[in-house]
């Protein structure tokens, strides 16, 4: 009997470890940088194309006009997630593309000023219980879940989202930890709009 309890605890303690061990896996899947925003209130727009080439194609380049010093167009960043092409716009509310199914549109974008911007999209995913460290950015982070529940903490509290649901971006160098709060798999996608002059992202501590 004693044997069989020591077995049975020696398999929960193994599964309280391979529980802790558990990471909240994130891999930059796009990203630009550019001197200006678009002048006005932002927001992220979020659509699917059929495939990454449309998305890529239906996206006029954000270029650098030196006769109206100024951007043309919208930036925008394209990329392949969870078996589906992805268009994501920086813009005006009310926007659209053409070609494009509009999944989310997410804003206002906190604002942010930088001598240069880096625009990126990473692509979050984590089995439950999974977490981020504790970190800041210097910039907003936006979420869109596309399957599972994300949870946020920050020091105004805890966020959960779930799958076809978004969540906002707080302001530069809001304290916060990004976690699996459901009980399957999470993905997201993640967008960011940051001083690309400084670190993408430093540890933090909740006071």
């Amino acid at each position: 009997m004693a044997a069989s309890l020591m077995f049975v605890a020696g398999l929960w303690l193994t599964a309280s470890t391979v529980a802790a061990q558990q990471k909240y896996t994130v891999e930059p899947v796009a990203e630009m940088k550019v001197k200006q925003l678009p002048k006005g209130e932002l927001f992220w727009r979020v659509e699917n194309f059929p495939t990454l080439g449309a998305a890529k194609t239906a996206a006029p380049p954000y270029r650098w006009n030196p006769d109206t010093v100024s951007y043309d167009g919208l930036p925008s960043l394209s990329a392949e997630v969870a078996g589906k092409a992805w268009l994501f716009t920086l813009g005006p509310k009310g926007g659209a593309t053409a070609g494009g199914t509009k999944v989310a549109e997410i804003g206002p974008v906190p604002p942010l000023s930088a001598p240069e911007y880096l625009l990126r999209v990473n692509y979050g995913h984590g089995p439950a219980g999974s977490a981020t460290p504790v970190h800041t950015h210097p910039g907003s982070e936006t979420f869109y879940v596309v399957a599972g529940r994300l949870g946020q903490r920050t020091p105004q509290g805890v966020m959960n989202v779930e799958a076809g649901h978004s969540m906002n971006g707080h302001p530069a160098g809001t304290t916060m930890e990004v976690f699996n709060s459901g009980t399957t798999e999470l993905t997201a996608l993640i967008m960011f709009v940051v001083d690309a002059t400084k670190p993408f992202s430093v540890p933090a501590k909740f006071e």
